[in-house]
């Protein structure tokens, strides 16, 4: 009964291809008509189709490895550390193009890791086990979003308001502090979807993990503690993933710059 109520939701087939493939299209065409890439091509339009068909390839794979990875820890550990440096990766490109973009494992890392040993610690993720699969991805996955957000927003402050800093250099104040001055504020934008996610929670949407639960056949109450604790770890965690990253630019660890200034 319970596998009925998920292929009554999302029957994997033939209508479900063809509507990926259609809603795939339609992102790509928006994009394309409105120009919606930063230097006015059509690049972010084939970045919508790469993306899709990377999703759809890592997916399928992911089906294939994580149901053994779970049944033996060094495989599992394995596949965590391929998400965590997947994720690095991933954030490094988007926030720099030049070779600081390793220190994003920093934000992505540190974060998630006491939060995992704390729940493995206390038994509530068995490992090996299939619930830590998700829940390392959720967190991952928000420390990912955190990162880039928070570096993007503290660079590009700090490259059009440069010469505040170097102002407040000359009234004396350490390196440190005048970037702080610049980037913090800007910066600290990258935790507003993660407060109003938490904050619209059950009031404008249902967000994946309370969904999956009730499908699974749990009870509303049970489903809803277990949202209700994704959500606020990943509080937790994007809270300090942007706190080590506008640390990590302020230090001129992370920079777009060819070397330190």
């Amino acid at each position: 009964m319970r596998h009925l109520a998920a292929e009554t939701l999302l029957p994997v087939g033939t209508a479900l291809a063809v509507a990926l493939v259609v809603l795939v299209v339609a992102a790509t065409a928006v994009v394309a008509v409105f120009r919606l890439s930063p230097d006015d091509s059509y690049g972010r339009a084939r970045e919508v189709v790469v993306t899709g068909v990377r999703a759809a390839v890592q997916l399928a794979a992911v089906s294939l490895v994580v149901g053994w990875a779970v049944r033996h820890t060094a495989a599992l550990l394995g596949f965590l550390l391929l998400m965590s440096a997947v994720a690095t990766r991933t954030a490094g490109r988007r926030v720099t193009p030049n070779g600081t973009w390793w220190w994003t494992a920093l934000p992505i890392v540190v974060p998630v890791l006491p939060v995992l040993a704390g729940l493995v610690l206390a038994g509530l993720l068995p490992l090996p086990g299939i619930a830590i699969v998700p829940v390392s991805g959720i967190l991952i996955g928000g420390a990912l979003t955190a990162t880039v957000l928070a570096g993007r927003r503290a660079l590009d402050e700090l490259a059009l308001r440069y010469g505040e800093v170097e102002a407040a250099l000359a009234l004396g104040l350490p390196e440190r502090d005048a970037h702080l001055l610049v980037i913090r504020p800007a910066a600290s934008d990258a935790l507003l979807p993660a407060l109003d996610q938490t904050r619209t929670v059950g009031l404008v949407t249902l967000p994946g993990a309370f969904v999956g639960m009730l499908l699974a056949g749990a009870s509303p109450v049970l489903a809803g503690a277990v949202q209700l604790f994704v959500l606020i770890a990943l509080l937790a965690v994007e809270a300090l993933s942007v706190a080590l990253t506008i640390e990590l630019v302020a230090r001129r660890k992370l920079h777009r710059g060819t070397q330190h200034r």
